[in-house]
């Protein structure tokens, strides 16, 4: 079975592989991943253009495009035709070389997406519940998988990669939070629900942080240019992050890095709190709640949340003034070419979020410090169960995994 691919060393050495191959032999494997990569980057790239870019021999880039050709990965483009020599072939991802499947755990609702392998979404299938259960869960996935893979041919269901789970860490701790029975929360503490799904599969099955699989799903699948170092933000349920590093999510030691819920910001009342108290839409849900408000439609309805009224805009000056302290505190340790906001909310009330965390940074005392461009994201509501689905494409395919629970 796959068991992923080779760690490559120091973060240094890494930003030198991902641009320069090796001819070495035994590391075509990392070659066709490097080449892959930067397909997928640039769209579609002809031999020419990725020996140059790699500096790999013409032969070697030859013989990697023939093979990935033939695997079904890589598929022709018209001819360019220059105006001397023979016309270049450009070479693009093929969309059915490969499918991954990806499932996010969430407050309230679970998602499943299948996903080709341009990342274009084939199915998807939700699932709300007061609060997450494990069986429940397992019963979702094992149900919409046979509904997934039935709608697909033998051959593409052939080509199904594997599948990620993006889930919050240490999800039994949300009992209070999440308003939900403790005796049923505290079975995610005794449940290895990866190995639960991957006892229905022949493909492997991985594990990340949600919040940090949303932030694959921005590197992977977004349109974050030309960036390579930048911290990320997901507002869900609860306030999450991730960081990527010469382009790559950087989970450190043990998986836990970015973990931006968690960094101190100031409180409404000046004395020092967490950013996940803050920030959270369960902030905004806690609010209109205590005014006799109904708020299921934050979770049902992310596209359209409708008239909210002060709550809101209280939740915005507050959360945005959090995310300012938190981008500013992230760029005194990296300096983060861009801060990236996404969220389980309309798009109106993201370009709103992030415009009024601009305004705040630009009120702290910044001085000695680079500040990133702040921006949203470009994946959307989405972005965790998408992220899911990266895990196994940027595991199996792409240079640079994330830190992750596989199988082995």
């Amino acid at each position: 079975m796959e068991t992923g691919i080779a760690r490559h060393g120091s973060p240094e050495a890494a930003e030198s592989q991902i641009h320069r191959g090796t001819n070495q032999s035994g590391m075509r494997d990392h070659n066709e991943r490097l080449v892959l990569s930067l397909v997928r980057q640039h769209g579609s790239l002809a031999k020419s253009d990725i020996a140059r870019m790699t500096g790999l021999s013409a032969q070697t880039v030859s013989v990697i495009m023939r093979e990935l050709e033939q695997d079904s990965l890589l598929v022709r483009q018209a001819p360019l035709r220059g105006k001397i020599g023979q016309p270049s072939i450009p070479m693009a991802l093929n969309p059915e070389g490969a499918f991954f499947i990806g499932l996010k755990i969430g407050r309230r609702s679970a998602e499943l997406v299948l996903i080709d392998f341009l990342g274009n979404v084939r199915s998807m299938l939700q699932h709300s519940y007061r609060y997450p259960a494990p069986r429940e869960t397992v019963e979702f996935v094992t149900s919409g998988m046979k509904k997934m893979r039935g709608e697909l041919t033998q051959a593409q269901d052939k080509r199904i990669a594997g599948l990620g789970i993006a889930m919050p860490f240490e999800l039994w701790n949300w009992a209070d939070t999440a308003g939900a029975p403790r005796d049923i929360m505290d079975e995610w503490r005794h449940r290895d629900i990866r190995a639960d799904i991957q006892a229905q599969c022949e493909f492997p099955v991985y594990l990340q942080n949600d919040a940090t699989s949303a932030c694959g799903a921005e590197l992977v699948f977004g349109q974050a240019g030309a960036a390579r170092d930048f911290v990320y933000f997901y507002i869900g349920a609860f306030a999450g992050g991730g960081i990527v590093l010469n382009g790559r999510l950087f989970g450190g030691p043990t998986g836990n890095a970015g973990a931006l819920g968690s960094m101190p910001v100031p409180g409404p009342d000046g004395k020092p709190t967490q950013l996940i108290d803050v920030a959270s839409i369960a902030m905004l849900e806690k609010a209109l709640n205590a005014r006799g408000v109904e708020a299921s439609h934050l979770w049902t309805s992310p596209q359209d949340w409708g008239e909210i009224g002060v709550e809101l805009d209280d939740w915005i000056a507050d959360a945005s003034e959090a995310l300012a302290y938190a981008i500013v505190a992230a760029a005194s340790v990296i300096d983060f070419e861009a801060a990236v906001i996404d969220g389980w909310m309309p798009l109106t009330v993201r370009r709103r979020l992030v415009e009024a965390v601009v305004v705040a940074v630009g009120k702290i005392d910044c001085e000695g410090l680079k500040l990133p461009a702040v921006r949203e994201g470009t994946v959307g509501i989405h972005a965790r169960a998408l992220g899911g689905a990266s895990l196994p494409l940027s595991e199996r395919f792409l240079i640079g995994s994330t830190t992750i629970s596989r199988s082995t």
